[in-house]
């Protein structure tokens, strides 16, 4: 939700090409989708990324509402550095949302308000006030995924690259 760094935005892209997940950027976004550092970061796998940009929240609840017999309000679970409960102590369903704020403000207050019993932080030393948000996106999906009992990718360790992947833009990748 109103992601501002655009190396973090290609970060979590890269991810979900990785996972096979769909990646909702809720606007504004601190950045163009044109942007050299976007398109850097995750490298040549945007083919690979399932994008759908919404204009605002609710734009983006409505587009996630479908698809699962859950209602979407029982699937969110807000990633917050300040309170709720520990990732690790977390339970998943295969359908959950995860949601993540602006690197500056984090997710709207009113929204962790509104969902204070879904919230997630992941645990830091006192002395430290956030970690990264590409890291916060990486290690919540894949624990999510494990915990839920997702299938996780299967690899040996190969690469086998997409041929047209330097050429693809992230804005060549926004599905509706």
């Amino acid at each position: 939700v109103h992601p501002q760094i655009p190396h973090n935005t290609g970060c979590a892209a890269r991810l979900a090409a990785a996972l096979q997940l769909p990646l909702h950027l809720v606007e504004p976004l601190g950045f163009s989708l044109e942007d050299k550092y976007l398109k850097r970061a995750g490298l040549d796998y945007w083919p690979k990324v399932a994008l759908h940009v919404h204009a605002d929240i609710e734009a983006a609840f409505e587009a996630l509402a479908v698809g699962s017999e859950r209602p979407l309000e029982a699937r969110l679970k807000l990633f917050s550095a300040r309170g709720g409960a520990s990732l690790f102590d977390t339970d998943f369903a295969a359908d959950d949302v995860l949601l993540f704020g602006s690197e500056t403000a984090g997710l709207p207050p009113g929204l962790l308000e509104a969902h204070a019993d879904q919230r997630v932080y992941i645990p830091v030393d006192p002395g430290v006030r956030s970690l990264n948000l590409a890291n916060v996106v990486c290690l919540g999906a894949y624990t999510a995924m494990d915990r839920s009992g997702s299938a996780l990718p299967v690899n040996d360790g190969s690469h086998v690259p997409t041929p047209e992947g330097a050429s693809i833009t992230p804005i060549d990748r926004i599905q509706s």
